[in-house]
């Protein structure tokens, strides 16, 4: 049961990680464009602009809650690191509480937000609500508050594999440098 519920985490974290890259991929093409159309050719679009900011918060919410999973979330370790070990263990489930607290909050108002916007439509982007550019923020939220409880139930998930694609840290530094002697 356990391997299937992380199996089920892994997929969710390697989505998280896709849509907040191809998020910020679209994002540095329509930026030139607007750059583009507004220096080059005199004449600005109105919809990068909106597109580029919707990018960037799908990026940050959803991208967040893969960090979270990752653990490469801000974590000040100045006061954990000063207590003796068994206030540790208090600590860090102090800080998963205030975590789920956050992302409880945080879901509950992009929820507030996105019902009361749901009506009114983006200028720019007239084919856009409002209410679907804050999307982003219950769902990544939602998508946090899935990997804190992960956290909490199976312990930290930033040894696992699928984490540590591309990690570059000091874990998988090869012990000696290579090359000539």
């Amino acid at each position: 049961m356990k391997e299937k519920v992380l199996a089920a985490m892994d997929f969710l974290y390697l989505a998280c990680i896709w849509v907040s890259g191809c998020s910020l991929f679209i994002m540095t093409i329509v930026i030139p464009i607007g750059v583009f159309n507004r220096y080059i050719l005199g004449r600005g679009s109105m919809w990068p602009e909106p597109l580029a900011i919707l990018c960037m918060i799908i990026f940050t919410f959803v991208g967040a809650a893969a960090t979270y999973r990752a653990g490469g979330h801000i974590a000040v370790s100045m006061l954990t690191d000063r207590v003796p070990e068994n206030a540790r263990g208090v600590l860090s489930w102090g800080v998963k509480v205030l975590m789920a607290v956050l992302a409880i909050f945080v879901a509950k108002y992009g929820i507030s937000l996105c019902q009361v916007t749901w009506d009114q439509y983006i200028a720019e982007l007239p084919v856009l609500r409002v209410g679907i550019t804050y999307l982003p923020l219950p769902i990544g939220s939602l998508i946090t508050l899935v990997f804190i409880a992960e956290d909490m139930f199976f312990g930290s998930q930033q040894k696992r594999p699928v984490v540590q694609i591309g990690s570059h840290g000091a874990n998988n530094a090869p012990s000696q440098p290579t090359g000539e002697k």
